[in-house]
């Protein structure tokens, strides 16, 4: 699967959209170059929440790597959304051309980063790694598959994964998260969530017995992304992903003045739902401006 990304990632093909290597090699040379910003984090976000996915034709059974290609340095955060894909056990290579910032790939790029992090000065250089790529993650991927994978059948997306992900009763600083678990339970679950615009990461780790959960202390007015990961003793199951908006705080409403004197006015409205305090400001009105 690839996707480009300057400042609106764009999915080129998903993993499933090719089945041989002439077909995957037909659409590199009519691919088109995307031009423009470079908000890595963006992307990342955009490979986990659209690319990684069973409908983009995501495997359980099948390790999930992303590649990262970038010549220039992040104009938002990188890391925060890549630190998102390690915790759910994605592993990144980092891939520097020209100008891009070597601090930065060592920090997007999992460990062990002598395997995983590359760096030319131009774009025909990058020949000169493929070789050596090509080794690394093919070696990768047969050690991690038969270190986690061995104790399941190939066929097991519906057993280890659950479904039905949804959010309710949002408020401005709380939402509730309901699911329909897998046929076999996990041994845990874990709940991550975090604002889409850049934030820490939360997370909560629940029994596996238990399939809801009350986000509470948010960001009012924010769109927050949750995924919903099963973990079980060998393997992590294919996670739940939903996004939703907290609701903007309750304003006080219709502001009504009276007892007016030479040094003092009344003000009276009607009450904003769960404030504590209100602040009031008052200042003269400018010249010409109506009191």
């Amino acid at each position: 699967g690839l996707s480009q990304y300057s400042s609106d990632p764009r999915t080129e093909w998903d993993l499933s959209t090719h089945s041989t290597r002439e077909q995957v090699l037909e659409a590199i040379r009519n691919l088109r170059y995307k031009g423009g910003n470079t908000f890595t984090g963006l992307a990342l976000t955009h490979v986990l929440e659209q690319n990684l996915k069973p409908d983009a034709g995501a495997r359980l059974e099948a390790e999930k790597l992303v590649i990262l290609l970038t010549d220039g340095k992040s104009q938002d955060d990188a890391n925060l959304a890549a630190q998102t894909l390690k915790n759910l056990g994605i592993e990144i290579f980092a891939i520097g051309v020209k100008n891009a910032d070597e601090a930065e790939l060592k920090q997007v790029a999992s460990e062990p980063l002598e395997l995983t992090v590359y760096n030319v000065l131009d774009f025909p250089l990058l020949s000169s790694l493929v070789g050596k790529l090509t080794r690394v993650l093919c070696t990768r991927i047969k050690e991690k598959s038969n270190k986690e994978t061995t104790d399941f059948p190939v066929n097991t997306g519906p057993q280890l994964s659950p479904t039905d992900l949804k959010i309710s009763a949002v408020t401005s600083k709380s939402m509730n998260l309901t699911w329909s678990p897998p046929l076999r339970p996990p041994k845990k679950y874990r709940v991550v969530y975090y604002p889409s615009k850049g934030g820490t990461p939360r997370e909560v780790v629940l029994d596996g017995a238990v399939s809801s959960l009350r986000l509470s202390n948010l960001t009012s007015h924010t769109e927050y992304l949750v995924s919903v990961l099963p973990v079980y003793d060998t393997v992590v199951g294919d996670g739940l992903r939903g996004v939703t908006s907290t609701l903007p705080l309750s304003p006080p409403r219709s502001l009504r003045v009276s007892e007016l004197s030479h040094n003092s006015i009344r003000l009276s409205w009607k009450a904003a739902q769960g404030a504590t305090h209100y602040l009031v400001l008052c200042s003269a009105a400018p010249d010409g401006a109506e009191d």
